[in-house]
C-alpha cells in the first residue's frame, strides 16, 4: 500500500491535479472567509464552513477523476491486478493519497481560525468540530468518487458522474419533501450527506452522523474493491 500511496502522490503533484485542486479550494474559500466572516466583522466562521459544501461536490470529482479510471485507459491497472500486492491495498493507497491531498486543502480552515484568534476570541471547540466534520464528510465524497472512477475508463464521465452522485446526496432532503410516502422520505433524509453535515455546521456534534460518513466510506471502498476483484478474475 506505501508504494501505491507514494505513487498516487508524486502523481497529484507532478501533474496539475493537485495544483487546481489546491488553488480552487483556496480560492473560494477565502472568498467565503472575507465575505462571510471578516466583512461581518466576527468570529464566527459556520457560514464558511457551509458555503463549502457545495464547492466540494464540484471539487472533489475533478480531484478523483483521473486515480482509476485512467489506469484502465492506458491498460497500467493490468500491471496493478497482476502485481504481488492485495487489491484492498491498492485502493487504499489511492484513497489515503487523495485524502492527503484534501486535508491539506482544508487545512486552511485552521490558518483562518488563528486569523481571527489574533484579532479576538475564536471557540477553537466549534472550529474544530466543524473541522473533524468537513474531514469525515471528505472522506465519504472521496470514496464515492473513486468508486465511479473504477467503472469508466473516461475520466471526463468520471468527473460528471461523481459530481451528479454527490449532487444526488445533497438533494436527497428536497427530494425527501417530495415524497408522499412517510417511511421512504425518512430514509431519504437519513441518507442526506448535507443534513449531517449541517449539524455541525449549527454546532451540534452528533456520533451517528460522524459514523455514517465512515460507512459511507468503507462501503464505496469496500465497492471500489469488488469492481477491481471482478476485473481481475475477468
Amino acid at each position: 500500500m506505501g508504494a501505491i500511496f507514494r505513487r498516487e502522490m508524486s502523481t497529484f503533484f507532478t501533474s496539475p491535479i493537485a495544483y487546481v485542486f489546491l488553488s480552487a479550494f483556496y480560492l473560494f474559500s477565502g472568498f467565503f472567509f472575507v465575505n462571510g466572516t471578516l466583512a461581518y466583522a466576527t468570529s464566527d466562521m459556520s457560514g464558511v464552513f457551509s458555503s463549502i459544501f457545495l464547492v466540494l461536490i464540484f471539487l472533489i470529482p475533478l480531484m478523483t477523476m483521473k486515480m482509476l479510471s485512467e489506469e484502465k485507459k492506458q491498460r497500467t491497472d493490468q500491471g496493478l491486478l497482476t502485481a504481488p500486492i492485495s487489491i484492498t491495498s491498492i485502493v487504499l493507497g489511492k484513497y489515503f493519497a487523495a485524502m492527503i491531498l484534501y486535508t491539506i486543502g482544508i487545512s486552511m480552515f485552521l490558518v483562518y481560525a488563528l486569523i481571527l484568534e489574533f484579532f479576538g476570541s475564536v471557540s477553537w471547540s466549534i472550529v474544530l468540530s466543524n473541522f473533524v466534520a468537513l474531514w469525515f464528510l471528505g472522506a465519504a465524497f472521496v470514496a464515492v468518487t473513486l468508486f465511479i472512477s473504477s467503472l469508466t475508463e473516461n475520466q471526463i464521465i468520471a468527473a460528471v458522474v461523481g459530481f451528479l452522485a454527490l449532487m444526488i446526496f445533497y438533494l436527497l432532503d428536497s427530494i425527501a419533501t417530495m415524497i408522499p410516502v412517510k417511511f421512504i422520505s425518512t430514509i431519504l433524509t437519513n441518507l442526506s450527506f448535507y443534513s449531517k453535515y449541517n449539524e455541525f455546521v449549527n454546532g451540534l456534534f452528533n456520533l451517528s452522523s460522524v459514523l455514517y460518513f465512515i460507512s459511507a466510506a468503507v462501503v464505496f471502498n469496500f465497492l471500489t474493491v469488488r469492481v477491481f476483484e471482478k476485473r481481475r478474475w475477468s
